[in-house]
């Protein structure tokens, strides 16, 4: 049964698994002494004849904090499968009444969360994906892709809405608030105002707006470079045939002589400096 628990729990085992597995405390703290397991937390080991993965540490972080702990942020979409980022701080989240610091390498969060927040994934509590993503997308190394690849993917915007109206008041809800907005339809009008502010305050001049060409009216254009910038909203928006339209107006505006770039609003919130790169590039190019 020992063995059966280290090797579905990444090499993780408790106290009390240990006890029920037939070891006695004085036999846990031998491995222990022996070097053949490492404590982790209060009541919390780890059998070092194997890799300290990052499911590991993880698990390891959020059961030293205790049965009610739930692995938060980045760390929860990690697990669930939302970033293939590991985070190099565990975020848990434990009840408002928990006691006790945050272990180096973990960040603690005292929060009552709703039952619906909270899953049980690979034998590790974890917040629910709704909550994660909305979470996840405004923490330090997260990102708003983070909630555009969950919305094509895994969950839908009216779980992530009642998610963030459950857990108003939380670090991160006004932040959280302008994504929902954003995805909600207004992402790509929000995203042509901010490439007109970005090439405003770059000093970059010589471009139109809204300019006709040909049939097309092309979002912001260089008309002495014929050079056109195509503005989308989020990737979870589009169907095929909005993909084909794309495209099928990008060929006929190269068929004209024109270069055509295209940027999403996460590229112009997220990545301003690259965008900008790129749009010098094309103008200092034709």
């Amino acid at each position: 049964m020992l063995e059966d628990h280290l090797r579905r729990q990444d090499g993780v085992v408790t106290l009390a698994q240990a006890r029920r597995s037939g070891l006695s405390e004085d036999a846990v703290r031998h491995r222990v002494s022996a070097g053949l397991w490492r404590r982790c937390g209060p009541g919390v080991y780890f059998a070092d004849d194997r890799p300290f993965t990052p499911a590991a540490r993880i698990r390891a972080a959020v059961w030293s904090r205790g049965h009610r702990a739930a692995a938060s942020g980045l760390a929860a979409a990690w697990w669930l499968g939302l970033t293939v980022t590991v985070p190099d701080v565990v975020e848990i989240t434990v009840p408002r009444n928990s006691h006790g610091r945050a272990a180096p390498g973990t960040r603690v969060r005292r929060r009552d969360l709703a039952e619906v927040d909270v899953v049980e994934h690979r034998s590790l509590r974890v917040t629910a994906p709704a909550l994660t993503v909305i979470e996840a997308a405004v923490s330090p190394g997260g990102g708003a892709a983070i909630m555009d690849t969950a919305l094509q993917r895994r969950v839908e915007l009216p779980a992530l809405e009642r998610a963030h109206d459950r857990n108003r008041g939380r670090r991160g809800s006004t932040a959280s608030r302008q994504l929902l907005d954003a995805a909600a339809g207004g992402a790509r009008s929000e995203a042509e105002r901010l490439i007109i502010r970005l090439l405003t305050q770059a000093g970059i001049t010589g471009w139109r707006a809204n300019f006709p060409v040909g049939n097309y009216v092309v979002d912001v254009a260089f008309p002495a470079q014929r050079v056109a910038i195509e503005i989308d909203g989020w990737a979870f928006h589009s169907d095929q045939a909005a993909f084909q339209n794309d495209r099928t107006r990008q060929n006929r505006l190269a068929l004209q002589g024109w270069q055509v770039l295209r940027f999403t609003w996460l590229d112009l919130t997220q990545h301003p400096s690259r965008v900008l790169a790129q749009v010098r590039a094309a103008i200092s190019a034709r």
